[in-house]
């Protein structure tokens, strides 16, 4: 069953929002590169187009966790989603009469992913409060379901679709899809933190990244899970910032065989998706932290030795199995252990945790494959994670372990 009885309504409506929502991005994963690319050859331009994707994280990532904290979530949500589809009905009319440039495009590019910042920190502090502790894998995997299916598999080709019947319509269904997830959104009931003291007097918002901050850094669990999160994707981003050159030089695979790979990928996560239930159910999070993050290591062993393109796919899969797995179980553990009233300040920490190492990881990357070699990158992620693997194995127990929220049940029966 898609979405059990027992997640309740609420969480069907937070789920066909978030599918909805992600058939739009996955439209604009392979429209955006499209239509910049048709604008302009200069190399710096079109990696602009990306480096928008993730600056609004840097810039605001921690203000927009600390506004979600303060007000109402669904109307944060509305209002950011309301924005994104404006931006792209804007966009559609510069390019309906012509008026686009590619600066416009970056402008435009610039302030959708700033709307997108409080989306998606806003929606990942929902589901805490819409489903019990024990509910929360068996949620967030039904989220990552979405994902998978709508962004990374039906978006894209129909993004590419689209654009060849003309350079708008992409954008025009995108901002039907941003538009409906507003409308699906605004069904939920339950989307307002109740401060402890209801009547104390606001405070600033840096203030308020402060205290997140803080009380982050004083639980060591979810410090440590932050931390290894952070470390993993500078790893991680090392190699994955020169994979076009790796499949196409190193593996010769062409660009047919560089798809095959992240549709490699997504398979892999679509199957962990079938079985995470399962896995929850027999094995502890502590074991499968664990052999996710072994697993990294290994495939990173793996791609920097292969010179096959068919080994190379099959580990893309098990990548995007194993993937699938620990992200849905980090984002689970980090639900439980943290306060409601904390949920998006810690959430947005997080991502520009994320972020900030895919920035680190892809500057590295880029250098190490310049200096020696496209294989190299892999060798440094190899040595980094399982370096940080080694330190962070007894942790990873305690993480697992630790007392969630004392809020969450009292918030998710209310």
């Amino acid at each position: 069953m898609v979405a059990p009885r027992r997640l309740g309504r609420d969480f069907r409506w937070l789920l066909a929002s978030s599918w909805t929502s992600n058939v739009g991005d996955g439209i604009a994963l392979a429209a955006s590169p499209l239509l910049i690319a048709s604008m302009t050859d200069s190399p710096v331009l079109v990696a602009s187009g990306a480096v928008m994707q993730f600056l609004p994280w840097l810039l605001f990532g921690l203000h927009a966790g600390a506004i979600a904290d303060r007000v109402d979530r669904r109307v944060l949500i509305m209002l950011a989603n309301s924005t994104r589809a404006l931006v792209l009905v804007g966009l559609c009319v510069f390019l309906v009469t012509g008026a686009a440039s590619i600066w416009i495009v970056l402008a435009v590019a610039f302030v959708y992913g700033c709307a997108e910042v409080f989306v998606d920190t806003t929606s990942s502090t929902l589901l805490p409060m819409m489903v019990r502790k024990a509910d929360l894998g068996v949620g967030n995997a039904r989220l990552q379901a979405g994902f998978l299916v709508a962004n990374q598999f039906g978006g894209p080709p129909l993004g590419a679709f689209l654009f060849a019947l003309g350079s708008f319509w992409p954008f025009a269904v995108q901002a039907i899809c941003v538009a409906l997830a507003v409308v699906l959104i605004s069904r939920i009931a339950t989307s307002r933190v109740v401060p402890a003291h209801e009547d104390r007097r606001r405070t600033a918002v840096h203030t308020d990244i402060a205290e997140g901050v803080r009380w982050l850094w004083g639980n060591p669990p979810v410090r440590t899970l932050v931390i290894i999160i952070l470390t993993f994707n500078i790893t991680w981003a090392a190699p994955w910032g020169v994979l076009v050159l790796y499949a196409t030089e190193h593996l010769q695979m062409g660009p047919v065989g560089y798809g095959a790979l992240t549709t490699a990928s997504a398979v892999g996560g679509l199957l962990a998706t079938v079985s995470f239930g399962w896995l929850e159910r027999r094995f502890s999070f502590t074991a499968l932290m664990r052999v996710c993050l072994s697993a990294e290591v290994l495939m990173h062993l793996a791609f920097a030795l292969t010179t096959s393109g068919g080994v190379a796919l099959v580990i893309m899969f098990a990548f995007g199995a194993y993937a699938f797995v620990w992200g849905t179980i980090s984002t689970t553990v980090r639900q439980r252990l943290v306060p409601h009233g904390l949920q998006g300040r810690i959430a947005s920490v997080n991502m520009v945790g994320v972020f900030g190492g895919l920035v680190i990881g892809q500057a590295l990357g880029g250098v190490i494959a310049q200096v020696w070699g496209l294989t190299a990158p892999w060798w440094f992620a190899f040595v980094g994670a399982a370096l940080t693997l080694l330190l962070v194995w007894r942790p990873i127990s305690h993480i697992a372990a630790a007392r969630p929220a004392a809020d969450e049940d009292a918030a998710a029966e209310g």
